[in-house]
Protein backbone atom coordinates (compact mmCIF):
# COMPACT_ATOMS: atom_id res chain seq x y z
CA UNK A 1 0.00 0.00 0.00
CA UNK A 2 2.93 2.71 0.96
CA UNK A 3 4.48 1.88 -2.68
CA UNK A 4 0.66 2.68 -3.79
CA UNK A 5 0.64 5.73 -2.08
CA UNK A 6 3.98 7.13 -3.44
CA UNK A 7 2.83 6.32 -6.84
CA UNK A 8 -0.13 8.27 -6.44
CA UNK A 9 1.47 11.66 -4.93
CA UNK A 10 4.35 11.53 -7.43
CA UNK A 11 1.32 11.41 -10.55
CA UNK A 12 -0.29 14.71 -8.63
CA UNK A 13 3.05 16.41 -7.90
CA UNK A 14 3.86 18.05 -10.92
CA UNK A 15 -0.29 19.14 -11.44
CA UNK A 16 0.11 20.31 -8.48
CA UNK A 17 3.00 22.07 -8.61
CA UNK A 18 1.03 24.18 -12.01
CA UNK A 19 -2.28 24.53 -9.75
CA UNK A 20 0.12 26.33 -6.49
CA UNK A 21 1.93 28.80 -8.80
CA UNK A 22 -1.01 30.05 -10.69
CA UNK A 23 -2.79 30.54 -6.68
CA UNK A 24 0.36 32.76 -5.53
CA UNK A 25 0.35 34.21 -8.60
CA UNK A 26 -3.37 35.38 -8.47
CA UNK A 27 -3.15 36.22 -5.05
CA UNK A 28 0.36 38.17 -5.31
CA UNK A 29 -2.03 40.53 -8.38
CA UNK A 30 -5.20 40.80 -6.27
CA UNK A 31 -2.72 42.75 -3.63
CA UNK A 32 -1.95 45.26 -6.52
CA UNK A 33 -5.92 44.92 -7.69
CA UNK A 34 -7.38 45.94 -4.49
CA UNK A 35 -4.69 46.50 -2.18
CA UNK A 36 -6.68 48.37 0.42
CA UNK A 37 -8.53 45.01 1.29
CA UNK A 38 -5.20 42.99 2.35
CA UNK A 39 -4.12 46.41 4.28
CA UNK A 40 -6.91 45.95 6.77
CA UNK A 41 -5.38 42.20 7.71
CA UNK A 42 -1.77 43.67 8.39
CA UNK A 43 -1.67 43.74 11.88
CA UNK A 44 -1.81 47.96 13.47
CA UNK A 45 1.71 46.99 14.65
CA UNK A 46 3.34 46.92 11.57
CA UNK A 47 5.39 49.97 9.91
CA UNK A 48 3.87 50.76 6.23
CA UNK A 49 1.04 49.11 5.68
CA UNK A 50 0.69 49.41 1.94
CA UNK A 51 3.94 48.98 1.41
CA UNK A 52 3.88 45.14 2.89
CA UNK A 53 0.99 44.70 1.03
CA UNK A 54 2.90 45.54 -2.10
CA UNK A 55 6.04 43.64 -1.24
CA UNK A 56 4.23 40.49 -0.24
CA UNK A 57 2.53 40.81 -3.83
CA UNK A 58 5.61 41.06 -5.63
CA UNK A 59 7.03 37.89 -3.48
CA UNK A 60 3.87 35.80 -4.15
CA UNK A 61 3.69 36.59 -7.69
CA UNK A 62 7.72 35.73 -8.13
CA UNK A 63 7.48 32.94 -6.02
CA UNK A 64 4.39 31.57 -7.69
CA UNK A 65 5.97 32.23 -10.93
CA UNK A 66 9.41 30.41 -9.53
CA UNK A 67 7.91 27.11 -9.02
CA UNK A 68 6.63 26.69 -12.35
CA UNK A 69 10.00 26.86 -13.42
CA UNK A 70 12.55 23.19 -12.82
CA UNK A 71 15.28 25.00 -12.52
CA UNK A 72 13.91 27.93 -9.76
CA UNK A 73 11.32 25.31 -8.65
CA UNK A 74 13.55 24.45 -5.59
CA UNK A 75 14.10 27.90 -4.32
CA UNK A 76 10.91 29.62 -5.11
CA UNK A 77 9.55 26.97 -2.82
CA UNK A 78 12.02 27.93 0.15
CA UNK A 79 10.91 31.40 -0.65
CA UNK A 80 6.79 30.44 0.08
CA UNK A 81 7.57 28.74 3.03
CA UNK A 82 9.36 32.27 4.30
CA UNK A 83 6.64 34.25 2.94
CA UNK A 84 3.62 32.21 4.46
CA UNK A 85 6.18 32.37 7.92
CA UNK A 86 5.98 36.04 7.58
CA UNK A 87 2.32 36.78 6.87
CA UNK A 88 1.10 34.16 9.74
CA UNK A 89 0.64 37.47 12.11
CA UNK A 90 -1.77 39.04 9.53
CA UNK A 91 -3.91 35.20 10.14
CA UNK A 92 -3.42 35.61 13.34
CA UNK A 93 -4.75 39.18 14.07
CA UNK A 94 -7.61 38.35 11.51
CA UNK A 95 -8.71 35.50 13.81
CA UNK A 96 -7.84 37.25 17.11
CA UNK A 97 -9.55 40.69 16.14
CA UNK A 98 -12.89 40.41 14.30
CA UNK A 99 -11.46 41.96 11.09
CA UNK A 100 -14.28 43.13 8.71
CA UNK A 101 -12.84 43.68 4.81
CA UNK A 102 -14.13 46.56 4.07
CA UNK A 103 -14.41 46.92 0.07
CA UNK A 104 -14.03 42.67 0.16
CA UNK A 105 -16.69 41.08 -1.96
CA UNK A 106 -19.75 40.15 0.23
CA UNK A 107 -18.45 36.33 1.40
CA UNK A 108 -15.49 37.85 2.17
CA UNK A 109 -15.95 40.59 3.87
CA UNK A 110 -16.76 39.98 7.51
CA UNK A 111 -15.58 35.78 7.71
CA UNK A 112 -17.20 33.29 11.13
CA UNK A 113 -14.58 32.78 13.65
CA UNK A 114 -14.43 29.49 12.10
CA UNK A 115 -13.06 30.36 9.05
CA UNK A 116 -10.87 33.20 10.68
CA UNK A 117 -9.09 30.56 13.02
CA UNK A 118 -9.17 27.92 10.45
CA UNK A 119 -6.73 29.80 8.04
CA UNK A 120 -4.31 29.20 10.82
CA UNK A 121 -4.02 25.48 10.80
CA UNK A 122 -4.19 26.00 6.55
CA UNK A 123 -0.98 28.02 6.92
CA UNK A 124 0.78 24.92 8.09
CA UNK A 125 -1.08 22.68 5.04
CA UNK A 126 0.78 25.62 2.51
CA UNK A 127 3.71 25.08 4.11
CA UNK A 128 3.70 21.58 3.65
CA UNK A 129 2.79 21.72 0.23
CA UNK A 130 5.44 24.40 -0.62
CA UNK A 131 7.91 22.06 1.26
CA UNK A 132 7.34 19.75 -0.83
CA UNK A 133 8.40 21.37 -3.76
CA UNK A 134 11.84 21.64 -2.18
CA UNK A 135 12.30 17.81 -2.92
CA UNK A 136 13.10 16.77 -6.50
CA UNK A 137 10.53 15.14 -8.81
CA UNK A 138 10.80 12.37 -10.44
CA UNK A 139 12.15 13.21 -14.09
CA UNK A 140 14.23 16.63 -12.97
CA UNK A 141 17.99 16.64 -12.83
CA UNK A 142 17.77 18.90 -9.13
Amino acid sequence: MKNETVSALARVKRPLCYVMGIFYIVAGVMHFVDPEVYVQLVPPSFPAALELVYISGIGEVALGAGVLVQRTRRLAAWGLIALLIAVFPANVYMATHDVVLTGAPEFMRNPSDAVSWARLPLQGVLILWAWWYTRPMSGDSR
